[in-house]
């Protein structure tokens, strides 16, 4: 699970740059964000921000693809500005940048519905990746994120002491590719051509497998795949 995962959300439009906000409270570290996404043609940093509170106003003000959240900032600290963004608008996709000082906070970020966790120390070439998944429909880990969150209480938590193989053993057959495609890596659109099905027929399957698994976004259904080793079975596919 290192790299995009598909998300049932849809992305940014075709064919139009990629609108991103970030907001950290090192102004040293938001500069340095802001000059590497501005790399790359295809994104467009139209808002910048340092606490949480001006998350919030950017996405009111802006229409955004993508928001990079720092974790923890005065005032309103990454998480609860993710909390209120995922009320107020769910639609818009949210990533964290983080360090490792930060694990302790990953799980709820987890939990809250972010679709990202960008290492601020992540290759420029990542980075941009990442942040082109999100706003693609999809969520991206820094490896080592991913490496760090299937061995912490969140996958426990997702388990709901259930071995992973019980819950995914719930799933038909076809659900069970279908999640197994999307902890790969696959965005919604990898996943449609992989499988021949329609961008809405995958986002229905989706739909259903979190039913069926009990999970409420698309970064748990992914941990759940790779806790399962359904990940290793499409990779061998």
């Amino acid at each position: 699970m290192t790299g995009p995962v598909g998300d049932a959300a849809g992305g940014c439009r075709i064919g139009q740059s990629v609108r991103v906000a970030v907001v950290d409270d090192d102004a040293i570290v938001r500069s340095g964000v802001v000059a590497l996404l501005r790399m790359d043609a295809d994104l467009d940093v139209v808002a910048e921000g340092d606490d949480g509170h001006a998350a919030l106003d950017l996405v009111r003000r802006h229409r955004l693809d993508v928001v990079l959240l720092d974790i923890r900032m005065p005032r309103m600290d990454g998480l609860r500005a993710l909390e209120r963004l995922r009320a107020e608008q769910p639609a818009v996709p949210v990533a964290m940048l983080t360090t490792f000082a930060d694990e302790a906070y990953i799980a709820e970020a987890v939990e809250l519905g972010a679709l990202g966790f960008l290492l601020k120390s992540d290759a420029p070439r990542d980075l941009i990746a990442a942040v082109k998944g999100i706003a693609g429909g999809g969520a991206a880990f820094s490896p080592r994120v991913a490496r760090w969150l299937v061995r912490t209480e969140a996958t426990v938590r997702i388990r709901r002491d259930r071995t992973a193989r019980d819950i995914v053993d719930r799933l038909s057959t076809r659900q069970r590719e279908l999640l197994a495609v999307l902890g790969t890596g696959a965005s919604n659109a990898e996943i449609a051509r992989r499988m021949r099905l329609s961008d809405g027929t995958v986002k229905q399957y989706l739909r259903e497998i979190f039913d069926r698994i009990e999970v409420t976004n698309r970064v748990q259904a992914a941990i759940l795949a790779h806790e399962a080793g359904l990940d290793q079975e499409a990779r061998g596919s």
